[in-house]
């Protein structure tokens, strides 16, 4: 039990993760909604948490994502909950990777109580859930992010009870032995041997197991033009066939290599590290190959391309309601990317519908600006420029639509010029679970895209002020509550779509829109005599050329530390 009684409600939660991300992110936001008061701790060594707990003086310890062991004078002398991204009885650091590898349907997450052998203390909460044949990071952030967080919901809401004693391992796989209860074993880390393609033999379906359980960490160690790579990404290509392991062609920043029995599109690649060298990280296929990439045949897929056919903008209708859908890798948005975005959205823009809706599918909306062009470029202020003005020209064109009716519509996470991006629709939809961070400043950014306009107009100024200088994340309901979303979907990822079709259609179908379009040209227009949009993005271009041309600014200190994950 804890070393001081904890209340009923409103508890001092530590949360200990190895990295503040994406699963972090949305407990501290969750557990902050339901009334608690969280702190976070990155884990560096043993004394620095020591350190965090005697100045928060925590009554539950959780530990969402965490590489390392606690240390034993602190599991001993308090609850700690850890977080296992795997059903009942898994153990293992790799356990979502093998699960994929192997096709798994179903798996889940446990919230374990800390003790000496790994993954193996008393059982707090388990929850299931289903595992679509998507990327590990987007399941990461979806199905299993779910799953996790009703579980720590409901360990969290039995400690503060008092009365509930948790489940030993042994009893907990006991009670689901015979069941149809998903539950693992122990499984050793996931090497790359065990990891590798053999291209002459392994089937596409193979070779898309093997890419999706990699997915943001650690990559399939490959070779390519001569040289190692880890490979990311994982879609299948349905028309070009060629040799196995031939790079076969182009599209968006990706290359398509084939298989025994098809082909796929590698999204990112990331170089091996040399040893005493720097930390690598991800960039486009095409950016990393180089010369070799231009060599290959480029082949677009046009906006119209079936589900079948792998692109990361694509368009289509349903009665006058329009779909502009769009996914790209780690939510960053390159130079070249926001140029295609917004050609296809003044496609959209230019098709006889009422309402067109932006993004719509699951996982990433958009984290602004690409990190990782920008720190590969040979001047990386010189990219940062055209990258926040190809990002303002898109946030422009929405803002200045004024014939249909704009909706955001949010399946996965969003952050600085994303968040913006979205707040430059007339509505702001956002799945449940989705974490915002509405701020710039841990990138030692002021911002742009047009926010000095529309996050006050939506939020208020001291709000605008708070959300930019606390830099915390937000959920979704909580965002609702802010202004920054207007309608808050209770869908899994796979199901968000659907249910954005149906509220989309049912606004169309509104004998009120041609009054609500009418009303918002006006309220443009006023506002543009008020101040121009030019005015707001002069002054907030100003700021950040500042920044980008000065070589001693943390800017470009954070981002070579964040790219390199150091």
């Amino acid at each position: 039990m804890p070393s001081s009684a904890a209340p009923a409600a409103g508890l001092r939660i530590l949360l200990v993760a190895s990295a503040y991300n994406s699963l972090t992110q949305r407990v501290d936001a969750e557990l902050t909604d339901r009334g608690h008061t969280v702190a976070s701790h990155v884990m560096s060594d043993d004394d620095a948490l020591r350190t965090a707990i005697e100045r928060h003086l925590p009554h539950l310890i959780v530990a969402p994502m965490l590489k390392t062991a606690l240390p034993e004078d602190v599991w001993a002398s308090r609850v700690c909950l850890i977080v296992h991204p795997g059903p009942v009885g898994d153990r293992g650091p790799s356990s979502l990777d093998w699960a994929i590898t192997e096709g798994a349907d179903r798996w889940g997450v446990t919230v374990l109580q800390a003790a000496r052998e790994f993954d193996a203390g008393d059982v707090w909460a388990s929850v299931e859930c289903p595992l679509p044949r998507v990327a590990k990071s987007d399941l990461y952030r979806g199905e299993i992010a779910d799953a996790a967080l009703a579980a720590v919901h409901l360990a969290v809401e039995r400690f503060a009870l008092r009365t509930y004693v948790p489940e030993p391992l042994e009893s907990a796989l006991a009670a689901r032995a015979g069941t149809a209860a998903v539950t693992g074993g122990l499984r050793p880390y996931l090497r790359q041997h065990i990891r590798s393609i053999d291209w002459a033999l392994d089937s596409t379906e193979i070779v898309l197991r093997k890419l999706r359980a990699a997915d943001s960490f650690p990559g399939v160690l490959d070779e390519l033009d001569g040289r190692e790579f880890f490979l990311y990404g994982g879609h299948e290509e349905d028309e070009l066939r060629g040799r196995p392991g031939e790079l076969l062609a182009r599209r968006a920043g990706a290359v398509c290599r084939a298989t025994a029995d098809g082909a796929v599109w590698l999204t990112q690649l990331r170089p091996r590290r040399t040893p005493g060298g720097p930390a690598t990280y991800k960039v486009p296929a095409t950016l990393a190959l180089g010369p070799a990439a231009k060599r290959l045949p480029e082949v677009p897929a046009p906006l119209s391309a079936g589900p079948g056919t792998w692109t990361d903008i694509r368009y289509r209708e349903r009665g006058s309601v329009g779909y502009l859908h769009f996914s790209f890798p780690s939510g960053g948005m390159a130079t070249a990317q926001c140029a295609r975005l917004l050609s296809a959205y003044e496609h959209a823009w230019s098709r006889p519908t009422d309402v067109l809706v932006l993004g719509g599918t699951r996982d990433f909306f958009s984290n602004g600006i690409h990190l990782g062009v920008i720190e590969a470029a040979p001047s990386p202020a010189d990219e940062s420029w055209r990258n926040i003005n190809a990002m303002n020209d898109l946030v422009h064109a929405v803002l200045t639509t004024t014939d249909k009716v704009t909706v955001a519509a949010l399946g996965g996470n969003a952050a600085a010029g994303g968040v913006m991006l979205a707040l430059a629709a007339d509505e702001v939809w956002a799945r449940e679970g989705v974490v915002l961070n509405p701020h710039y400043r841990k990138m030692g950014l002021t911002g742009s895209e047009y926010w000095t306009y529309t996050l006050p107009l939506r939020t208020g100024v001291e709000q605008a002020r708070s959300l930019l200088t606390e830099a915390r994340p937000v959920s979704a309901r909580r965002a609702r509550e802010l202004g920054l979303v207007d309608y808050v979907i209770p869908a899994s990822p796979d199901a968000f779509t659907g249910e954005v079709e149906a509220v989309a259609e049912r606004m169309a179908g509104s004998p009120e829109l041609a009054d609500w379009l009418r009303g918002k040209a006006d309220h443009r227009a006023k506002h543009e005599e008020a101040r121009p949009l030019a005015a707001y993005r002069e002054n907030e271009l100003a700021k950040m050329r500042q920044t980008f041309y000065d070589p001693g600014a943390e800017y470009h200190r954070l981002r070579y530390a964040f790219m390199r994950k150091l």
